[in-house]
């Protein structure tokens, strides 16, 4: 399975992003799908995640009542609608995938490249 982000841009804060996640070249219905970011001189973290079935959502404490997680498994693939944004979320965006939550990343199966998020003052 091949994970692809988009959807990146320069946002001023208070703005909003929709990230996309698409997949190809496998079955990725039955993945938990997550989003982590890093950003400039920091760890990786995680963002949010999205079970297969798309009912059950994970979101970090940081961006909890402002970023969505959602899913069209029809399509392959899974969005990050980002609202209320802050200089703080600036990063590269990945989403991945994997059989089960993976808050730290350890159990991710595949990983997409990143998209850059940047949002000014």
């Amino acid at each position: 399975v091949q994970l692809q982000a988009s959807g990146g841009g320069l946002v001023q804060a208070g703005g909003s992003l929709r990230l996309s996640c698409a997949a190809s070249g496998g079955t990725f219905r039955t993945y938990a799908v997550h989003w982590f970011r890093q950003a400039p001189g920091k760890e990786r973290e995680f963002v949010a995640a999205v079970m297969w079935g798309g009912g059950s959502t994970y979101f970090a404490d940081s961006v909890k009542g402002r970023f969505i997680i959602s899913r069209d498994n029809a399509k392959n693939t899974v969005y990050l609608q980002m609202n209320s944004l802050k200089p703080e979320d600036t990063a590269v965006y990945y989403c991945a995938a994997s059989f089960s939550i993976a808050r730290t990343g350890d159990g991710v199966k595949y990983w997409g490249k990143g998209t850059l998020v940047t949002v000014s003052s």
